[in-house]
């Protein structure tokens, strides 16, 4: 049995451009291979290999295909035959006959008979008398002869009984399989469609699968505006894209694929000259839709209406997205302006104006966060860790590694940003990177002035008593103390993070030293921070006090790059660690005060976040330490 899968793994193992190199001369072009094409005679290449994507296309004649195509139609040979020459170079058995399958198979092209039958029959009475309202309909969208002909609009006329009488040499079972008819118990089948105008749906390779009715009747108040033909053996509505087969070449020319909400949209942006859209068929976009864009090109785009409606679509698509994000593959989104899709924006301001929409076209992680920040109220700082605790959701269900460490980092450093602004009079970096001071002289030197004495005896006192007190709270634990030694180790960094760690309660008072040098302008030299701490009467944090925690940046040979991430990372979790310790405290305490089940969930929960947050400190020390 020549199943789907078996076949990918077929064509996965052919290298197409060694299989048509046999016989074309091609040039490597990039990711690419270029040939004049072989199908037609020209003078200039317009013929391209894609090994990445399996696939051959012409764009001066339109051939198009994979490597069994190439076999069947350039080398002249019979499907089987060149399944079986290709699967004897890639040293795979082909299976042998499996007659349930063949069945099956036979079972599909008689309802590709049942589908381009019923289509045929759609377009005659589109041209018909009774096809007047649908013709009408078309007319107020615009759409000239050669869209309405393109897409294959129709008409289903009024009666339950019209296609059974128009495609009656097909038994009735094979209309309902087929979608078409509809079966139900102590009644009579009727037709699917009534009263709509048709267009026809068709799988990657062209050929009718399924349809789509418009309804043109008002009075039908209570029928769906569009109907779609149910998931039969040809139409799996969430492995389908709506109008693939015509966007795919169009997006090779354009390098961009654009996603809509629905068929008519596809169809209006089509009319308008923008041929690389295509459209899910009445469900929210599915992980194998996605797949299929990414076959296309790396980053589609999203164009969902901008109402309420199409923002949830376009977040659902995000979700879906985030487990599937590999390198280089990613969604881009746009925001139509409320009130409009891409026809009623055409029609008002016309193309340009969707296309420097297009171009304008927002990363998933900035459109992630708008929304997350923009969907709940964040007036309290109960409201503010809610947010926090939404980013973090989203970045743990991202599978790739490394992907998941920049939506991580990308995310929360916007959520520092908003959570804690930067106040002008106290933390205003200077011209240089990094803020901070420069030692100069016995003295030192602010910004060319002389730098401020040490602490007066009343704060060195009081910074002592509570670094002393704080030794056995545990304030002045290993991470702290690893933070601090980073930040002594990196001093660029510090007015980076100082918001984060001011409104941080319950931090080690070194901290509070190291933050009063963020009023300075120069650039910080290495080791100032340890002075300052002892100026201060305090000890920099020594090696003894985080032990346990490896991270990368306390290594005297790291890189930079990579430490300066790691270190914000161990911040992150610094900041975190409070305010998560805080809400276990209070929902224990709830607990024991109510014993419901209600607050036995949230202390659990919370309890479970806390071992996910430990877990992720001794991961991330681990992994940086060996790194």
């Amino acid at each position: 049995m020549l199943t789907p899968q078996w076949l990918d793994q077929l064509r996965s193992r052919t290298t197409l451009s060694a299989l048509i190199g046999r016989s074309v001369r091609l040039q490597k072009a990039g990711r690419e291979h270029k040939a004049c094409c072989p199908f037609h005679n020209e003078k200039s290449p317009s013929f391209t290999v894609n090994d990445e994507k399996g696939f051959y296309h012409c764009f001066g004649c339109g051939a198009h295909g994979d490597a069994i195509r190439w076999m069947t139609d350039h080398q002249g040979l019979d499907f089987m035959d060149a399944v079986k020459e290709l699967a004897a170079e890639a040293g795979m058995d082909v299976p042998a006959p499996d007659p349930r399958a063949a069945k099956a198979a036979e079972k599909r092209d008689t309802l590709h008979d049942v589908m381009y039958a019923a289509q045929d029959w759609f377009v005659q009475n589109l041209s018909s008398p009774q096809g007047e309202e649908a013709r009408a309909y078309l007319a107020t969208r615009g759409f000239d002869a050669h869209t309405v002909a393109r897409f294959g609009f129709g008409y289903a006329p009024e009666g339950r009984q019209a296609m059974k009488e128009a495609l009656g040499k097909f038994p009735e079972p094979m209309l309902i399989e087929a979608g078409l008819r509809i079966a139900v118990e102590n009644r009579d089948p009727y037709d699917r469609f009534r009263g709509r105008l048709m267009l026809p749906i068709e799988d990657a390779r062209g050929r009718v699968i399924a349809f789509g009715g418009r309804i043109l009747t008002k009075e039908k108040s209570d029928a769906p505006k569009y109907l779609n033909s149910p998931d039969t053996p040809l139409f799996d509505k969430g492995r389908t894209l709506y109008n693939l087969h015509r966007a795919a070449p169009a997006a090779r020319q354009s390098g961009r694929m654009i996603v809509v909400e629905g068929y008519m949209d596809v169809i209006a942006l089509a009319a308008a000259g923008i041929g690389e859209c295509v459209a899910p068929l009445g469900t929210a976009l599915t992980e194998h839709q996605i797949e299929m864009l990414w076959r296309q090109v790396e980053t589609p785009i999203l164009c969902f209406d901008g109402d309420t409606a199409g923002q949830r679509a376009a977040m659902r698509a995000i979700s879906r997205a985030l487990p599937l994000l590999r390198p280089a593959h990613s969604l881009r989104i746009v925001r139509l302006p409320e009130g409009l899709d891409p026809d009623d924006l055409i029609k008002a301001r016309g193309v340009r104006a969707l296309e420097e929409i297009l171009e304008g076209a927002r990363s998933l992680v900035e459109v992630l966060w708008e929304f997350e920040r923009d969907s709940h109220p964040l007036v309290t700082p109960e409201d503010k860790a809610g947010l926090k605790a939404r980013l973090i959701e989203h970045v743990e269900a991202i599978q790739h590694p490394d992907i998941a460490s920049l939506y991580r980092r990308e995310l929360l450093d916007r959520y520092s940003e908003f959570a804690f602004p930067r106040r002008e009079n106290r933390w205003q970096g200077g011209g240089q990177k990094g803020g901070g001071f420069t030692r100069s002289g016995p003295r030192g030197k602010w910004n060319g002035r002389p730098a401020p004495a040490p602490s007066s005896p009343e704060s060195i006192d009081r910074l002592k008593r509570r670094f002393d007190a704080g030794s056995g709270s545990g304030a002045r634990d290993a991470l702290s103390a690893a933070v601090l030694a980073g930040l002594i180790r990196w001093p660029s960094q510090l007015a980076r993070h100082a918001e984060a760690l001011a409104r941080t309660p319950g931090l080690d008072p070194r901290f509070e030293a190291l933050l009063d040098c963020c009023d300075a302008e120069d650039a910080l030299e290495s080791g100032a921070l340890g002075t300052i701490l002892t100026e201060n009467g305090l000890q920099p944090p020594g090696t003894a006090e985080y032990s346990g925690l490896r991270f990368s940046f306390l290594h005297p040979e790291a890189n930079e790059q990579q430490a300066v991430s790691d270190l914000a990372q161990a911040i992150d979790l610094l900041v975190e660690r409070p305010v998560l310790e805080a809400a276990l405290a209070q929902a224990t305490t709830r607990f024991e005060s109510e014993l419901s089940d209600e607050a036995f969930a949230e202390q659990q929960r919370l309890l479970k976040r806390k071992l996910e947050f430990d877990s992720r400190l001794r991961q991330m020390a681990t992994r940086q330490a060996g790194s």
